[in-house]
Order: C-alpha cells, then structure tokens, then sequence
C-alpha cells in the first residue's frame, strides 16, 4: 500500500495551502446571546463503556443523564483510532493523514499545528468567545527540535487560538510528568531543571528496567523508563520535583481548572476545550473510586470520568449557564484493554464489552477503532433524541462556524462538512460517507451500509497490544447492516461496491 503521508504530504511551513490561513483577532460583538460550548475529549472511552450506551456492569449515571437530555449518537466517528491525530482532526478541520507529523506525538514534540492554522479555536475566538484548553493535550509544544521545559514554551496552545491554557503536555504514561499553564511548567522550580529525552537516559532517576524493585504499577508492555510516582513510563527524564504532578489527583486537579475557568468567564461566551486522561493508562484512580467499580482500575476510572463529567454539569447548574451551553461529550478514540501496564483490566471485565458489538479497537481500522460515543446538549435550543445518520468529528468545527453564522476563511477547515442540523438532531440526513484512519495510516471509508478497507502491507496486528489493526493486503469490504462485527469480509461479491468505494476513497485523498 501507498503510505498515505506520502500521497499527501503537508509539511507544517506548508499549512498555508491546504488547512489555515492568517490569523484573526478576537470579535467582541455580541448581536444575540451565544452559547457557551464545552466539548470534553475522553481518553480510549469504548462505545461499550457507557450505561446510556448499553453497559451493564458499570454505570455512568451523569453521562446517562447528559444523553438522557441531549441528542445521543449510535453513528458518530473519530477521524482516527489513536489520540494525536484525532485531536488534530476536530482543531484543525483537516484530515490529519494530510500532514506528515501527526503520528502519536512524543512528550517534548513540536507543536504539530502550524501557527498560521485557523483553528476552531480561532474562529470561535473572532466569534467573540474566551477559549480555554484544560487537560490532555497531545498536540506537542515548542519549536521544532523540541520541547525546552525550563522557561517560557512557545509556541504553545496560546499560539493557535486558546486565550487560556492547562495541558498535560502529552499523555500520562510519557515524561515530562508536568502541567503547563500558559506556557510554563506549573510548580518548577528554576534550580531543578526539566531534561526530558526519548532516545536514552537522562539524569540518575531509576527506571523500570533497571530498578523493578521501586515500581507499584509494573509495565506489561513498554513503559519501563523513568519511574515517578512509582510508575515507569514511556520516555526518560530528570529534574522538576516540585512540579510533578500525583496521578490520584490528576482528575481532580483538571476539573477544578475547568471549573474555574467556566466561572470566571460565566458574563460572557466561553469555548472550553478539555481532555480528560481517563480511561488511558495508567489507570490510578482517586482513593475515592478505587475499587468501586467491581472491574478493576479501569472501572474505577470510567467511574472517576463520569464524576467529572457530573462536575461541570452541576457547575453550570450553580451558575445558571446550563440552558445556553452546548456540552458536547465524546472519545478520542476506540477502547484498548492491555495498553502497557500489568493492571488486571483483562481478568477483571467480568462480562463488561468496551468495545460493545464492534470489531478492533484503538490503533484499529475496524469500527470499534474509531466508532466512538458522542453526545450533544443545548436545552435552550436541542430536543432529547437518539441520532443514527453518520456523523464526523471532524465537522464540529464547519457545524459551529454555521450556527454562529461564523465565515471560514479561505483555506481553513478544508476537510471540515457542514452538518449542523444533523448535530442538533433537527434532521437526520447526515453525511454521505465518512473516512477512517488507524494507526498505520490505513484508511477506511463508510459509504451507506457498506464498508471498505484499502490494501495494506502494514501488520495485521498492533505489536504490544495485539490489537487486530484491519490492515490486509486484500480490499475489505464489510455490510454493516447486517455484519456489524464486520466478521466477514465480502470484497469477491461485490467488486462494484469495492470499485465505487476505492475511487472515492481516493478522490478525498487528491482534494
């Protein structure tokens, strides 16, 4: 197969052209009263996980009652199977199989969004909203070279629209074991520098391969470089120790910045971007759900999710600003269950399904990689219903910009649909078709009830996970509505459908 980066390649200098353009400045004109948007990212949150979705070995009973008033998605995908390029996707409105370094990004990565880029942060920012990002962010920080942690980090999510800024600079099992806020590690202390490497070791702190003896959580797979908090993790570093953050308290501490940040700009629009770091590994609950669940941390942490969740709902309660917001919830991602760490989460499901009826999961090409749950409440303006037509994350950013009566600039957005009726469940007409993205960059593209894989000589399964990646070097094809397990692969039936299907998939690609 055709390395899809290769077919399109789209060097960040390059951004110009295809996805971004100017900058724009903040539009403080108000003509009506806007709503406020929340849109919180999960973290490897499976469509199976949810009680309002079917779950019945766990509930979740403040996302049951957040779909319970909002319009609930049966059909809503991820642009990809992995967090990175997920991320880039909804920000950017661009396919991110369009540019080169949207892979999983390391801990001291550039950041990946050309500064030139009109983010939906940006735009809503010209629509007049404060925007804010709290949480996981997964976008890289810095300049091309890498990430210096010791002074102001520029560029950062300030450079691409957010007013406000409180990231987890990558994912929880990768150093730096920081927060950023507004371009600084929270807490550091300037005599105790940061040195953060991802090809060897760096400083005397212990690791997991050389010191087992130290680690509490021990690593099934990978994750046996630097250990803090008595966890080893994916990448070395040294320094910091005032600004390591406590894993237990990760959910607590970004929920209160997303609190304060809804309360504090409760008098005028806001857009708050938060990326929760549940359900992704390591999953170290708060002592107050640990052990709750009866399926292990990784229960226990879907529970800890779902009280974050019940937070800013009663937030906006307090502050009367439920009725006009748009709470959006959703998952970067498919599940995975074995994602690095000897944390029992297989031993434990007690009959619990992730990944619900679906094939794959995260890293995968198969639905259960990128069918992802996906709600939408706005009470002033959204009736309660369940929405089955197809829908993309991806055209948050085209759909918001309509409702707003917010223009796109040129080149902005380019990959983005407008589809706003069908997000507010007024309609159920949906888009036409929607494309997928695994890990290796193997895309898929849903079509009515069909489904089609392209060849690929990537694996076919995902080495650490063994997760079933969808890659093969035959086409795929897979009816939908009636294999949704997508068991079995009807490609040699249906050479028509796998032709129409081929060449669509390949006029997306040459746009």
């Amino acid at each position: 197969m055709k390395n899809v980066s290769r077919l399109l390649p789209l060097l960040p200098g390059m951004a110009l052209l295809t996805g971004c353009n100017q900058k724009v400045q903040k539009d403080n004109r108000q003509n009506s009263p806007k709503p406020n948007i929340i849109y919180i990212f999960a973290d490897d949150l499976g469509i199976g996980d949810l009680s309002c979705y079917g779950a019945t070995k766990v509930s979740t009973p403040h996302i049951d009652r957040l779909a319970g008033q909002g319009v609930q998605f049966t059909n809503a995908y991820a642009t990809s199977a992995t967090s990175t390029p997920s991320r880039f996707g909804l920000l950017t409105g661009m396919y991110p199989w369009r540019q080169e370094n949207t892979g999983i990004a390391p801990g001291n990565s550039e950041l990946i969004i050309d500064t030139a880029c009109v983010t939906m942060a940006d735009m809503l920012k010209e629509a007049g909203y404060a925007t804010g990002v709290v949480g996981k962010w997964h976008l890289g920080l810095g300049p091309k070279g890498g990430t210096d942690f010791n002074g102001r980090i520029t560029p950062n999510a300030q450079s691409i629209g957010f007013d406000y800024e409180f990231v987890i600079p990558a994912t929880v099992d990768r150093v730096p074991c920081v927060f950023v806020e507004n371009g600084h590690v929270a807490g550091l202390d300037p005599n105790d520098p940061i040195t953060v490497n991802y090809d060897h070791k760096v400083g005397n702190w212990p690791t997991g391969e050389e010191n087992p003896e130290l680690v509490k959580l021990k690593p099934s797979q990978g994750h046996n470089n630097t250990i803090i908090n008595g966890i080893p993790r994916i990448g070395w570093m040294t320094g910091g120790k005032s600004a390591l953050w406590k894993d237990e308290d990760i959910a607590d501490i970004i929920t209160d910045k997303a609190k304060n940040f809804i309360a504090s700009h409760k008098e005028e629009p806001f857009f708050l971007y938060m990326g929760t770091q549940d359900v992704h590994v390591p999953r170290v609950p708060h002592p107050r759900f640990a052990g709750k669940s009866g399926l292990g941390t990784r229960g226990d942490v879907i529970l800890q999710l779902d009280w974050t969740i019940g937070e800013i709902m009663n937030t906006l309660d307090s502050l009367q600003l439920t009725d006009n917001t748009i709470f959006i919830f959703t998952s970067d991602n498919g599940p995975v269950i074995d994602d690095g760490y000897q944390d029992h989460a297989y031993e434990l499901l007690n009959g619990h399904t992730p990944m619900g009826i679906y094939r794959g999961g995260k890293y995968s090409a198969y639905e259960a990689g990128t069918r992802i749950p996906f709600i939408v409440r706005w009470p002033a303006k959204v009736k309660p219903s369940k929405q089955q037509s197809l829908f993309s994350q991806i055209d948050v950013y085209a759909s918001l910009a309509s409702l707003l009566n917010q223009p796109l600039r040129k080149g902005a957005a380019p990959d983005s649909q407008e589809h706003l009726n069908t997000f507010l469940g007024r309609n159920n007409t949906g888009r036409e078709y929607i494309v997928q993205q695994n890990l290796n960059n193997t895309l898929a593209i849903v079509k009515g009830q069909w489904k089609y894989i392209e060849p690929s000589d990537a694996p076919a399964i995902e080495f650490w996970t063994k997760m079933e990646l969808g890659n093969d070097q035959q086409p795929q094809l897979y009816d939908l509505s009636s294999d949704p397990s997508e068991k079995t692969n009807v490609a040699k039936q249906h050479p028509d459908i796998v032709k129409e299907l081929a060449e669509l998939l390949e006029s997306v690609k040459e746009k």
